[in-house]
């Protein structure tokens, strides 16, 4: 990429976004925004609850995400969020019309392997099902590249950055 996007690294929980996100960041050169971070509270005490949240939930965060991507405009960025819908990604291209996705991709088994080995995080195994029921891949018109999880996660950023590159250039 020659101009400085800014990225949003999306998927289901535990695909590694956290992970993988300060390190596309690195590589690019710009900084790194946790998704997590944008939660109100009270998304997290429900997440940690195992209730999965509604889009009436996801709307300020996704707006709040969305505030930060614009403020990067011309400048980039790597921010972590799991845009599982198109009407988020809509949302979010809408405050910040220049975005461009990589979203994280792999195995369910894996996916869940990963997370059951994660040490402090709010989000539990149990609500991996409706991540995957809610999750709607990227669709042709998206700008974006999907990347495989499986590996180890410099191996991931690497892919990442070689799809990235491979992406038409455009203005924002």
């Amino acid at each position: 990429m020659n101009s400085p996007h800014v990225v949003v690294v999306m998927g289901v929980a535990g695909t590694g976004k956290t992970t993988i996100g300060p390190l596309l960041a690195a590589r690019l050169g710009v900084p790194y925004a946790e998704g997590d971070d944008f939660h109100p509270p009270a998304n997290i005490a429900k997440m940690s609850a195992g209730t999965p949240l509604t889009d009436e939930d996801r709307w300020p965060w996704l707006d709040a995400i969305g505030d930060w991507a614009q403020g990067r405009a011309g400048l980039g960025g790597v921010v972590s969020c799991s845009a599982l819908k198109r009407s988020y990604r809509d949302r979010l291209r809408a405050a910040a019309p220049g975005v461009v996705f990589v979203h994280l991709t792999g195995d369910r088994a894996l996916i869940e392997d990963r997370m059951s080995h994660r040490q402090g995080h709010f989000m539990p195994t149990a609500l991996l099902d409706s991540q995957f029921a809610t999750l709607q891949p990227l669709q042709a018109d998206e700008v974006g590249v999907a990347v495989d999880v499986a590996g180890g996660p410099e191996e991931i950023a690497e892919r990442a950055m070689h799809a990235l590159e491979a992406l038409p250039e455009r203005t924002q």
